[in-house]
């Protein structure tokens, strides 16, 4: 009986202590997330006021953080990082390898571009046609997506991909043909700033430009965030891992993958036209599938299982390949043998070589290092949902 007794107790305990660890599990994952968004709030921040500071660093920067030039440079690597983002959403979360993501970049800049050009003789006030051509880009954009992604979606793996290929072939020969001579043909489009705000033209205003990228990659984030978050998100990471299962049981992932691309698409958009307005242009160039393949190894850089290792590869990437063009040209590689100055020489190979190092070194990516130097071995990024950031 006294044995029976204990045994009965032991169990009590034991069922006791169960409920106990998951809020416990839950408190430390409240914990966790909201320092994490503090973090996150507190860099945004740090970012915000750097136009104002006198930060120099050598070898990475042209020069201070309130100059012009570093400016520039800096929201470009923010844009990129924003369209990376995008990228990473559909091939990362839903697992959509798309070769023609650069179409959607490319309407977004050459939309607002020719939209502006079309509203320039109406009479109506400038800030007026400035927020309406953002909104017909927009729409433009949306039923681009929606268009493509309805067609490319009927088929999967290597076709999907191909399908998307030729599309953005096809987007990108009519930007070339220039029809009507509304993209610039080769030349590119420059952007009529007949109604463009005084405070987004001009060298003296990169700062609010640097602000406008800053403001495009939070808002891509935390949509890219609230819809992985989300139900659809959710349905979209099981498609992924295994579509056949969600069809067993009576859910059509075609729509989910629909949504997703249509929003990735979107988001691309908006990063397009910020590069219009901070390049004052665009080139044929944004809208080759190589641009594609470029956000590509960004994702897989940064690291594919992480949503800031998207950001982290646009913004190395761009430092890197603005930086290694510079290099290229100096006097201090001229100097070299052959040897190394023909291979330092190409920007290209040492990208593409540092691209080999962490595929084969950082299976997690750039994002991946931190965790794997905690654990102190090797970690999928898909691996643990605590490896992944909030």
């Amino acid at each position: 009986m006294t044995h029976r007794q204990g045994t009965a107790q032991q169990t009590t305990d034991a069922a006791a202590s169960v409920p106990t660890t998951a809020p416990t599990r839950t408190a430390a994952s409240d914990r966790r997330t909201l320092w994490l968004a503090i973090g996150g709030a507190a860099l945004v921040a740090l970012l915000a006021v750097l136009p104002l500071l006198a930060i120099d660093i050598p070898g990475v920067l042209p020069g201070p953080t309130y100059t012009p030039g570093t400016l520039q440079l800096l929201a470009y690597a923010m844009l990129i990082a924003a369209l990376a983002l995008s990228y990473r959403m559909m091939f990362g979360l839903a697992g959509l390898l798309s070769f023609g993501h650069a179409l959607f970049f490319a309407a977004g800049a050459y939309g607002l571009g020719i939209t502006l050009d079309a509203f320039a003789p109406v009479d109506w006030p400038s800030e007026l046609i400035f927020l309406g051509s953002i909104v017909v880009t927009l729409v433009l954009g949306l039923v681009l997506a929606a268009t493509v992604g309805a067609l490319a979606l009927r088929v999967t793996g290597i076709s999907f991909a191909m399908v998307t290929l030729a599309f953005a072939q096809a987007g990108s020969v009519i930007i070339r043909r220039n029809p009507g001579g509304a993209t610039g043909g080769d030349e590119g489009l420059s952007l009529d700033i007949t109604n463009v705000p005084d405070a987004l033209v001009g060298v003296l205003n990169t700062r609010n430009l640097y602000w406008v990228a800053l403001g495009v990659l939070v808002f891509v984030y935390l949509v890219v965030l609230w819809v992985e978050k989300s139900r659809a998100g959710h349905v979209a990471e099981a498609t992924r891992e295994n579509e056949l299962r969600l069809r067993v049981i009576g859910i059509r992932p075609y729509n989910v993958k629909l949504l997703v691309f249509i929003v990735a698409s979107v988001l691309a958009a908006v990063a397009g036209m910020g590069y219009l307005l901070l390049q004052s242009g665009a080139s044929p160039r944004v809208a080759t599938a190589d641009f594609t393949l470029t956000l590509l190894v960004i994702v897989v850089l940064g690291g594919v299982g992480y949503r800031w290792g998207a950001i982290v590869g646009g913004i190395v990437y761009t430092l890197l390949d603005q930086r290694l063009t510079a290099l290229a040209g100096s006097d201090a590689i001229a100097a070299l043998p052959d040897v190394l100055r023909i291979p330092l020489s190409e920007p290209l190979f040492i990208l593409g070589t540092l691209f080999i190092l962490v595929v084969l070194f950082l299976p997690g990516g750039i994002a991946g290092l931190p965790q794997r130097i905690r654990t102190g071995r090797k970690q999928h990024p898909a691996e643990a949902e605590e490896a992944a950031d909030a």
